[in-house]
């Protein structure tokens, strides 16, 4: 009996292992999920319709709903989502109408794009069909793109944030960016630990909103991701600094730089790794003040998520970045 016992208990562990080990084999690559997005890119795309458009706006859609807990996460190779009254029409009782003669009929705008009678917002090739529709109605210029966003975020820093990945997409021909540098060279000295919180002082009460790594005056300052650089100047708080945001809805932030990179300026699309400054101490004053504070670089993250931008703790970031690059070398 207890023999029975074992032999049934061994074979159900033997079932359990099989079926996780079955499982995870099923489970796609990073590189095969972006491999089934391009494809869908490249296939609605056109001459007059670029992939990197239909892709910047889908990425969009997709880092919105990561960080917004009012946005259900679409459930599909696309992340496109589409409101009620723009899929169904606003005077539809319907809701979740989803034939295309009838949504028709109440001026809605999703497109049954595979021809089988259906509007499916569960469908892919339909949510594909209805943002180059989306798209097409407005023409065919950057301009004309740049338009058709506005017209249906409503909001500067949505068009803001999907022009940049467009640029971004379409400058490397990729969507797979997914690689980080930590910012500054791994076989100088340097430290730091998170910051994230402390208390500010100059120019009124405040927390800190990123970290500080200190490292010797003029070290070289990289890019930890692809992206545009939007911003390179001089601002009080944090002197020489340069932002650039990514395709991820993330605005990343180097200040108390003591010079730039002159090989790049504002709008210029780089890669992880690429020099973009140098650590200095300036900042807490007019511009050119420098050395109220030991050489640093403030390194800050902010975050989009369609309505507000807010700061969030680089600190993890970092030091995954720090690991991810120490193995790449070695």
């Amino acid at each position: 009996m207890n023999r029975w016992l074992r032999l049934t208990t061994l074979s159900a562990c033997f079932l359990l292992l099989s079926s996780g080990a079955y499982a995870n084999e099923q489970q796609p690559t990073r590189e095969q999920v972006l491999e089934k997005r391009m494809a869908y890119y490249i296939n609605y795309s056109s001459d007059i319709l670029p992939w990197y458009y239909l892709a910047a706006i889908d990425q969009y859609e997709r880092n919105i709903q990561e960080v917004r807990r009012d946005l259900p996460k679409r459930d599909g190779i696309v992340a496109m989502q589409f409101s009620d009254d723009y899929w169904v029409g606003p005077l539809n009782p319907q809701r979740d109408d989803n034939y295309s003669l009838s949504i028709t009929f109440f001026n809605g705008n999703g497109v049954d794009a595979n021809g089988d009678g259906l509007a499916d917002r569960k469908n892919d090739d339909d949510v594909m069909g209805t943002l180059v529709e989306l798209l097409n109605v407005q023409g065919h210029s950057e301009k004309d793109f740049k338009k058709a966003v506005k017209n249906y975020y409503q909001n500067d820093l949505a068009v803001n944030q999907i022009l940049t990945t467009a640029k971004i997409y379409q400058h490397f021909e990729t969507i797979n960016l997914d690689q980080h540098a930590f910012p500054l060279p791994l076989r100088q000295d340097y430290s730091y630990r998170s910051t994230w919180g402390d208390r500010r002082g100059w120019g009124g009460r405040r927390i800190h909103e990123g970290t500080d790594l200190f490292a010797s005056y003029g070290m070289p300052v990289k890019s930890t991701t692809y992206g545009m650089i939007e911003t390179m100047g001089w601002n009080e708080y944090g002197g020489w600094r340069v932002g650039i945001r990514d395709v991820n809805n993330t605005y990343h932030y180097y200040a108390h730089l003591s010079s730039f990179n002159k090989k790049v300026k504002q709008g210029d699309i780089i890669e992880p790794g690429t020099i973009i400054g140098y650590v200095g101490s300036s900042g807490y004053g007019k511009k050119w003040t420098s050395g109220r504070f030991p050489p640093h670089l403030h390194y800050g993250m902010y975050k989009f998520n369609g309505r507000t931008e807010w700061a969030y703790d680089p600190f993890p970031a970092l030091r995954r970045w720090e690991q991810e690059e120490r193995k790449r070398g070695s």
